[in-house]
């Protein structure tokens, strides 16, 4: 089965994971395995980046960032565009492989392969809007403006539990900028990686792109270290945990890089004593267990009003029932397996601490067994009563664990929900105007995503996408997230005869 998908994705066992583009480089590299965590067996094998491959590939892209930078804005968008196309022949194929190699289930691995469809259109129509402004000058036979160049080279660090859209997010947007991208992909989940170059080499090729436009690099921390402290790559957007993501943000602010970080969520669903029970329900369970809980925007808390507490509860725990855990790629099943055994470690021990601190599952967890569950990675999604000020609570476990808590007035519900580190997605569940504008005021939600009636799980690409806090910096995806990847320059023209300086400042000789 995981074979077939190979195939069409035209990957071979034993691969290089050292690329240029086209070009497969050679690598002195460790070999590393990729187990799917569906079964538990191994798909493929592949060499990692030495460091003498990562400078190749560095050299080569700074180099090929001489001449795509030169390439007009709209012809690197019909390339994206022609990405796009690629990207919709393969969807089947490459979905099938996120789900396998990743874990979840086949419509999110379809999902995924079509949020990068949508950023290469978003991309192209990007590709004639690089705008800048033009500022009246003070001086007399002046023209001011801005304009916005390319940077470089952008590196790319992604997480396993988007293995290919964060990526898109990213390279998509950077290459109609003008830049080259170096994407170090999770080793975890670097088939999928490698697929998408595959793809992508078929389009450079038939348009003449330079080599060295996308590159992959792949291993271990050590290959992201040599990235985050090259000076040679401008701009690094790393997507991980809080703890990762504090490192990569020192090493490249100590060379005077810029960074851009998307790190750990504790996102939360405010339902009102005023919500649609039947939206909440809906919206709460798909944030919670989604992706079994392994998304930055998963719903790991609700707070709910006293008034509907308990009829909150009682919905959850039948829906909870209703939930069918098993072989993602079977799309009858909702709930896929955690990544790996250690992500099963780390829900185990979060279950434990929560019972610890007094914290009462009216859905219980587990680690399932037997037929079907041989890989050992699939788990019982589990819902708890607890505190707010909960050691557990106040930290991001990757897995689908609901916390439950209660609140009685709006000001103590957003008090509550701001009460945590993190700070990236969010939302209120209400028909009433004033609590759904407040939460959205800046007395409300202190997240980089707000909604009202949706739940915190599964952002459009038109918006910017980030967070605030421990959640990181900067923003991907949508809107004038863009301006991460370009360089303002402001420009002044004089077209008089004279030369006035600024601030009416005198220098006559």
């Amino acid at each position: 089965m995981a074979m077939d998908f190979l195939k069409e994705l035209r990957i071979q066992s034993q691969n290089s994971g050292v690329s240029t583009g086209s070009k497969w480089l050679k690598s002195k590299g460790k070999v590393f395995d990729s187990f799917s965590p569906v079964n538990g067996k191994l798909i493929a094998s592949f060499s990692t980046t030495d460091r003498a491959g990562y400078d190749k590939v560095i050299d080569t892209a700074l180099k090929a960032f001489e001449e795509w930078r030169t390439v007009p804005a709209p012809r690197r968008g019909e390339i994206v565009r022609q990405i796009g196309e690629a990207l919709r022949e393969n969807k089947e194929a490459l979905g099938r492989l996120v789900s396998y190699e990743m874990g979840k289930s086949l419509q999110e691995g379809y999902g995924e392969v079509q949020e990068m469809i949508d950023i290469s259109d978003f991309a192209v129509g990007l590709s004639r809007q690089l705008y800048g402004l033009t500022m009246q000058s003070e001086r007399p036979g002046h023209r001011m403006y801005e304009q916005w160049h390319p940077l470089g080279a952008v590196g790319l660090i992604t997480a396993f539990n988007f293995p290919v859209s964060v990526w898109s997010w990213n390279t998509m947007i950077a290459w109609v900028c003008g830049d080259v991208c170096v994407w170090k992909p999770s080793e975890k989940t670097t088939l999928c990686a490698l697929a998408c170059q595959h793809i992508i080499a078929d389009v450079f090729k038939k348009n003449g792109v330079p080599e060295g436009v996308s590159c992959i690099i792949t291993g271990d921390k050590t290959v992201g270290e040599w990235m985050t402290t090259d000076p040679r790559v401008a701009l690094i957007s790393a997507t991980g945990s809080v703890r990762m993501g504090k490192e990569v943000g020192t090493a490249v602010a100590a060379r005077l890089g810029r960074s851009l970080l998307e790190l750990g969520g504790n996102n939360a669903i405010i339902i009102s004593k005023e919500a649609d029970l039947d939206v909440a329900i809906r919206g709460a369970l798909f944030g919670a267990v989604g992706t079994a809980g392994q998304r930055c925007t998963t719903t790991r808390r609700l707070i709910v009003h006293e008034s509907v507490y308990n009829k909150v509860k009682e919905r959850l725990v039948a829906a909870y029932k209703k939930l069918t855990i098993g072989d993602p790629l079977n799309e009858k099943n909702l709930v896929g397996p955690l990544i790996d055994t250690d992500a099963v470690k780390k829900y185990s021990a979060a279950i434990e601490e929560c019972k610890k601190e007094g914290g009462k599952f009216i859905v219980e967890g587990g680690v399932l067994k037997g037929k079907g569950y041989e890989s050992g990675c699939y788990v019982k999604p589990c819902v708890a009563e607890v505190k707010p000020d909960f050691r557990i609570v106040q930290q991001e476990t990757f897995a689908p664990i609901l916390y439950l808590l209660k609140y009685k007035t709006l000001d103590e519900a957003i008090a509550i929900h701001n009460g945590v580190p993190q700070g990236l997605s969010s939302a209120i569940m209400t028909l009433n105007l004033r609590e759904a504008e407040k939460f959205l005021s800046v007395a409300g939600s202190d997240c980089g995503i707000a909604n009202v009636n949706i739940g915190t799980s599964g952002a459009e690409i038109g918006g910017a996408f980030g967070g605030e806090k421990e959640t990181g910096a900067g923003r991907e995806s949508g809107s004038d997230a863009w301006k991460a990847y370009m360089r303002r320059q402001t420009n002044t023209i004089n077209y008089s005869d004279r030369l006035p300086l600024a601030q009416g400042i005198k220098f006559d000789i």
